[in-house]
């Protein structure tokens, strides 16, 4: 089970890592890989590029965690709320907006099964949690 999780902070995290540098770094380029044409609205690319660099940042929170046991919660915690947010703010935005290009609705996927694996690891850490605490309380 430890090294699914491993494994799972290392997609994660790099996939944060990955698309939060091409966000914040190249967003004209990244985004038109999707179809999106940003221009050169200053105030669009500035708000491409603020998300961009949260998402790196967490991508590397997340990644330490697969190899730093301290902060493996932390990671998963962080994984699950980035991407299921991600993901469920785009399932609400194809049903005010519509159906968006086919690239955004595979990262849509993705998301949500990325965060949906790492609540399911959450709920995991916070059920042994509980079952420490009570273990704890027998023995004093």
């Amino acid at each position: 089970m430890k090294n699914l999780i491993k494994v799972l902070l290392v997609v994660s995290g790099l996939t944060g890592i990955i698309i939060g540098s091409g966000l914040l770094f190249a967003p004209v380029s990244f985004e038109a890989s999707a179809g999106i044409d940003l221009g050169t609205n200053i105030n669009l690319l500035s708000e491409v590029r603020a998300p961009g660099g949260a998402l790196l940042v967490a991508g590397v929170l997340i990644l330490l965690g697969a190899f730093i046991t301290k902060l493996a919660y932390t990671s998963v915690l962080l994984s699950s709320l980035f991407y299921l947010s991600y993901g469920f703010s785009r399932l609400f935005s194809m049903i005010v907006d519509g159906v968006p290009s086919e690239s955004l609705v595979t990262a849509t996927i993705v998301e949500i099964v990325v965060g949906g694996l790492s609540f399911l690891v959450l709920v995991n850490f916070l059920k042994n949690q509980s079952q420490s605490d009570s273990a704890l309380k027998i023995t004093r």
